[in-house]
């Protein structure tokens, strides 16, 4: 029985090792595998040089103190004696939320508590609920807030064309709107400390050249950070331009009206704003030592939906703007190639593919062929030197960096398949999924909550809810990782199989659904 056993294991791999041996004969496979190795190696090379060059403007921005406070005007405002409370401009803080059961009292709660003349400020509640209990909540907490002697408006639309840029653009259109200058806006799930507008607004009073003044999300996750503490830094620093990130930012009435306004012509109306005022010629500032307290998606299929929203609008957004950049007229050449080639095409496209495609698809199909050259420069060392300049970035992370690694792949699917419909401008382009918030759902749960006795699930809805867990994409390069993994630990040279078998893990444990918060059901 053994000797039956080990002659079908010793055939199924001379088998296997004939396929393969043709493969690499193929005069279309091996040549296709060649050209996508030097794309993804000409593609890794720049985003190299981007990380690198980011690095070295940060390292110079750190030992010169180039900080926002250096650079503009911002003193402190003071009340005036002559003009008492006028002296302070009158700020507009819009609120757009969308069934934020969760989350409504907090951020409203914030927005009311900053600290700033109670008659020069107007807090704007809009909102797009389609659940009348929630609507009903949501103007029941601004009520209290207006019995407390706040500025608060509840405004409501009959539809939700244009979703979040169709709100914040109909509520611009109130009356009471016209007297203000300034516009803060702030997500649901966002909440400012009462200093928020003491320490933004100076910038805009004083400088009549900065159109918008953007603060650091207060998040725990290292993509995240890096974008904040490195390329808002960066573009801030060096060209005065970096995207508005849609919350925790202050914007001049005028910037907004020049630029043409709130458009949803993309799912991230926050970059197209940007852009659009940049082309005009207003500058904007980024200050990293004011941080807004905010909520991550809480589970990962709503992380899945955020990160589909996050690389296809700006791919479709660079499309459509890409002429219009070229042709503009008020901004230089060198910040032109900025926002073409390091915002758009190194960071927003080349750095999703290159990483997924690469990493997931190409390299571990090179293992499979015999005595295939793969360079360890490209393969390794790049790799390696982008993952240092990240984890210093968040030094108090750099333990999860291996988890990170393997995590930010999984993810890279994704956005490339994000990006690729944004280019094209097929399928889920415009969709829009309102990324779900928790809040303080699970630090506070009622006590007959807590200990009553729920009945146990059946095997069919047991069945169900294992089902809707499974990512089968996700499962399917699991399988391929696995496979390539070992058959590079049994006839690889280069041991690429450590980082295949951990990244097959990766995509198993996402594609089984284990990753997120458990999100419990009102209705169990």
């Amino acid at each position: 029985m053994e000797r039956v056993s080990t002659v079908a294991i010793s055939g199924a791999e001379e088998q296997l090792m004939l396929v393969l041996g043709q493969v690499k004969a193929s005069k279309v496979l091996v040549p296709l595998l060649d050209i996508s190795m030097a794309v993804c190696l000409i593609m890794s090379v720049m985003l190299f040089v981007e990380r690198v060059y980011m690095a070295i403007v940060i390292a110079i921005v750190k030992i010169s103190g180039r900080k926002p406070g250096t650079r503009y005007k911002c003193e402190p405002l003071q009340e005036d004696l002559e003009q008492g409370n006028l002296a302070y401009p009158m700020i507009l803080v819009q609120i757009p939320m969308f069934n934020e059961r969760e989350v409504y009292q907090l951020s409203i709660g914030a927005a009311c508590c900053l600290s700033w003349p109670s008659d020069r400020l107007i807090v704007q509640v809009l909102d797009d609920s389609t659940d009348p209990a929630i609507k009903t909540m949501v103007e029941i907490e601004c009520q209290r807030w207006a019995s407390k002697g706040v500025n608060i408006k509840y405004e409501i639309r009959d539809n939700r064309n244009g979703y979040k840029a169709g709100a914040l653009k109909e509520g611009l259109k109130r009356s009471y709107v016209k007297e203000c200058n300034h516009v803060a806006i702030f997500d649901a799930d966002f909440q400012p400390e009462p200093d928020f507008l003491h320490r933004t607004i100076p910038f805009l009073v004083h400088n009549p050249q900065i159109g918008l003044v953007q603060a650091r999300w207060k998040i725990q996750e290292m993509s995240l950070n890096y974008h904040f503490t490195v390329e808002q830094e960066v573009g801030s620093s060096t060209y005065a331009f970096f995207g508005f990130n849609g919350t925790a930012g202050v914007w001049r009435m005028a910037a907004i009206e020049e630029a043409g306004g709130w458009k949803d012509r993309t799912t991230v109306e926050d970059m197209d704003l940007a852009i659009r005022a940049s082309l005009k010629g207003w500058k904007f500032v980024y200050i990293g030592t004011l941080q807004v307290k905010n909520e991550l998606p809480s589970t990962f299929k709503a992380y899945r939906y955020q990160q589909h929203r996050w690389s296809c609008g700006p791919a479709n957004l660079f499309r459509k703007m890409l002429l219009e950049i070229i042709r503009n007229e008020k901004v230089t050449l060198w910040t032109k190639v900025h926002v073409i080639y390091s915002f758009f095409l190194v960071r927003k496209i080349i750095a999703h593919i290159v990483t997924f495609v690469f990493y997931c698809v190409v390299l571990p199909a090179a293992v499979l062929v015999p005595d295939y050259y793969i360079p360890k420069w490209g393969a390794v060392y790049i790799p390696t030197i982008i993952t240092i300049l990240n984890a210093i970035s968040t030094p108090r992370s750099i333990h999860l960096v291996v988890f990170w690694i393997v995590f930010e792949n999984v993810m890279a699917l994704h956005r490339t398949k994000g990006t690729f419909i944004g280019l094209m401008e097929v399928g889920r382009v415009n969709e829009w999924i309102v990324t779900e918030k928790l809040g303080d759902a699970l630090k506070i749960k009622p006590v007959d909550d807590a200990v009553k006795v729920k009945p146990a699930a059946t095997t069919q809805q047991r069945r169900f809810k294992f089902i809707d867990r499974l990512n089968l994409l996700e499962l399917g390069f699991g399988c391929y990782l696995l496979f390539c993994g070992c058959y590079d630990l049994i006839y690889g040279k280069y041991h690429f199989f450590i980082y295949l078998l951990l990244q097959a893990i990766a995509f198993f444990v996402m594609g089984f659904g284990y990753v997120g918060t458990f999100v419990p059901s009102s209705s169990n």
